[in-house]
C-alpha cells in the first residue's frame, strides 16, 4: 500500500484540537448511521404522512437537513465502497465490465472485494487515534482478505452480506454473523428471521452493540468511530416483536419505526455521557427505497422518479441528517450538493486529517458547509455499473444514458419503476441520448417530469449545456478506472467455512471451484 502523508492540524474553529504534542482535547467522536434501502421519503421531517419517526424528525430539529445529498451509486455495495473510500465505485473497483451499465454488489459467490490499495476511513482515523467499530452489514467481500478488522475497524459485529436465505447449507449457505474476527452463527439458524411474521430481533441486538461501544469508549476517553450500518429496511424486512403491528404502513413501517427508536435511544446516551458537543452524527442511507419491494417491503422516495437500481433521482437521492449540538446551530437546511462520499473527507476534517494526496479524492470536506452555511459549487455524477448515465450541475441535471430495468424483467412484473413513469424517460432499454440530452430543472421538477426543451426554451438549453458539458468532458479525460472487483463468480468462495465455524461445528465443505463470469441482468 502507498505510503501516504497525514497531516494533524489545529481546527480551532470547531472548538477542538487533534491529538498531538501539546494538545489539550481529543478531537471529536464520529458516528455514521448508514441505512439499508431507505428513501427520501421515509421520514416525517421530509414529508411522509404518516410522521412516525419523531426521533429523526427531532433530530432534524436540533441539527441540520439535507434535501439534496446523494449516494454515488443506486446499488448497495458500491455506495458502501464509495462512502469509506471518499472515491466513486468506478475508481475503487466496486463495478463490473460484463455487461454495460450493469449494477453489480457482493452476492456469496463473488470472488472480489474492496482492494488492499484503498484507504479506508477508519484505517485513516487510526492515525489520529480514534478506535473504531463497525456495526451491521459490511458488504465490501466476505473473503478473508476483505475482512473489515484488515482495513481498520478494531471491532465488528454483524454480517458480511446481506440477510437472504434461509439457505437449506448445500447448495448455498447461510449467512454468517460475525464477531471480530470468526462468526458466532448463522442468520435463520441462531439469529432467527421469520418471513412469515417479520419477526427479528436483530435490531436490537445491533442497537445493544451501539451503545455498549459508545460506554466503553467514552469510559476509557478514546475518541471514536462507530459505523452503525443497520439493515432491517432490506428485504426481507423485520422488526422485533414489540414493533410489528405498530405501523400505518405495514411491515416496512414498522422497521422504520424500531430504527428512529433506536436512534433516538442512542442520541440520548451521547447526551446523558456529557458527550453530545463533542459527537458529530451523520444519518443517511446506502441508496433509494427499492420500489421493486414495495409496499410491503419497500419506502417511499418522496416525490422522485423510480427508485434502487436506477439513476433517476429517486436511486440517489438520499434522507441525510446532520447533528453536532453546540457546533450546528439547530433547525438548519442546507442547499448544499451533498454526496455519501463526503463523509470521508468530513470525517478526516474532523480527526485533523489531511485526506490522501496520491489519488482522486471525489468526496468534499462538508464542514464548511455545516457549521459556517456555506455551499460549495460541485457537481453530481450519477453512474451505473461503468457507465456516468447522468450528471446535476447546480439545478440542472443532465441524462446522457436513460435505463430503468429490461424488458425481460418487466415481463416478469418486476420493474424499478411502478406507478406512473416519464414517458420515454423511463425505458426499458438502454438508450444513449447523445442526439439531445434530456435535461430536467431539479428545483422546480425533482420528479423529472418535465424536460427542458430546447425548441421552447433555446437559451436556457443551451446555457445548461454550456455550464455541464466542459464539467462532463473533464472528468471523463482525466478518470482512471480502477480494476473491476465485480466481474467474477465461484460457488466455492461462499461463506461454507468461516473462521469459528469449527468452534461451532457450522463448517460446511465447499464444491469444487468453477470462476465464472458474474451474470448481472440490471
Amino acid at each position: 500500500m502507498a505510503t501516504v502523508a497525514l497531516v494533524l492540524g489545529i481546527t480551532l474553529l470547531f472548538g477542538w484540537a487533534p491529538l498531538g504534542a501539546g494538545a489539550t482535547s481529543q478531537p471529536p467522536n464520529i458516528v455514521f448511521l448508514l441505512m439499508d434501502d431507505m428513501g427520501w421519503g421515509d421520514l416525517g421531517v421530509y414529508g411522509e404522512p404518516s410522521r412516525e419517526t419523531p426521533h429523526l424528525d427531532q433530530m432534524a430539529a436540533e441539527g441540520m437537513l439535507f434535501p439534496n445529498f446523494y449516494t454515488a451509486n443506486p446499488l448497495c455495495s458500491p455506495s458502501r465502497a464509495a462512502l469509506l473510500t471518499g472515491r466513486l465505485p468506478i475508481r475503487n473497483g466496486f463495478y463490473t465490465t460484463n455487461g454495460h451499465a450493469r449494477n453489480a454488489y457482493t452476492p456469496q459467490e463473488i470472488v472480489g472485494g474492496i482492494p488492499d490499495s484503498e484507504f479506508l476511513l477508519p484505517e485513516l482515523l487510526k492515525k489520529a487515534g480514534y478506535v473504531n467499530k463497525i456495526v451491521g452489514k459490511w458488504h465490501l467481500g466476505h473473503r478473508p482478505q476483505f475482512h473489515p478488522l484488515k482495513h481498520g475497524f478494531d471491532e465488528w459485529f454483524g454480517s458480511p452480506n446481506c440477510h437472504f436465505g434461509p439457505y437449506d447449507n448445500k447448495a448455498i449457505p447461510n449467512i454468517p454473523v460475525y464477531r471480530n474476527w470468526e462468526m458466532v452463527g448463522r442468520f435463520y439458524e441462531d439469529f432467527p428471521i421469520n418471513h412469515k411474521t417479520g419477526e427479528a430481533n436483530l435490531t436490537q441486538i445491533y442497537l445493544k452493540e451501539a451503545v455498549d461501544f459508545i460506554k466503553k469508549q467514552q469510559a476509557n476517553q478514546q475518541p471514536f468511530f462507530l459505523y452503525w450500518a443497520i439493515d432491517a429496511t432490506h428485504a426481507p424486512v423485520y422488526a422485533s416483536e414489540s414493533f410489528l403491528g405498530t405501523s400505518q404502513r405495514g411491515r416496512y413501517g414498522d422497521a422504520v419505526r424500531e430504527i428512529d427508536d433506536s436512534i433516538g435511544k442512542i442520541l440520548k446516551l451521547l447526551q446523558d455521557l456529557g458527550i453530545k458537543e463533542n459527537t458529530f452524527v451523520f444519518f443517511t442511507s446506502d441508496n433509494g427505497a427499492a420500489l421493486i419491494s414495495a409496499p410491503k417491503e419497500g419506502g417511499s422516495n418522496g416525490p422522485f422518479l423510480c427508485g434502487k437500481q436506477t439513476t433517476f433521482e429517486g436511486g440517489l437521492r438520499e434522507p441525510a441528517i446532520a447533528w453536532w449540538p453546540g457546533h450546528i446551530p439547530a433547525g438548519q437546511v442546507s442547499h448544499q450538493l451533498g454526496n455519501v462520499m463526503d463523509l470521508f473527507t468530513t470525517g478526516l476534517s474532523l480527526a485533523g486529517l489531511k485526506p490522501p494526496s496520491d489519488r482522486e479524492i471525489d468526496g468534499i470536506d462538508l464542514l464548511p458547509a455545516i457549521v459556517q452555511g456555506k455551499v460549495i459549487d460541485r457537481p453530481i455524477f450519477y453512474y451505473r455499473g461503468d457507465e456516468m448515465m447522468a450528471v446535476r450541475v447546480g439545478q440542472y441535471k443532465a441524462h446522457y444514458w436513460t435505463w430503468s430495468n429490461s424488458w425481460e424483467q418487466f415481463s416478469q412484473v418486476a420493474t424499478f419503476c411502478p406507478g406512473p413513469r416519464a414517458l420515454g424517460v423511463s425505458r426499458l432499454s438502454q438508450e444513449l441520448e447523445t442526439k439531445l440530452h434530456l435535461i430536467y430543472i431539479l428545483g422546480s421538477d425533482p420528479g423529472e417530469l418535465f424536460l427542458l426543451m430546447p425548441r421552447f426554451s433555446s437559451l436556457e438549453y443551451k446555457d445548461a449545456l454550456l455550464r455541464i458539458f466542459p464539467i462532463v468532458e473533464e472528468h471523463k479525460r482525466t478518470l482512471i478506472p480502477g480494476e473491476p472487483q465485480l466481474n467474477v463468480c465461484n460457488p466455492a468462495v461462499m461463506n461454507w467455512a468461516p473462521p469459528g465455524c469449527e468452534k461451532l461445528g457450522k463448517c460446511l465443505t465447499p464444491p469444487e471451484s468453477k470462476p465464472k463470469k458474474c451474470f448481472w441482468p440490471h
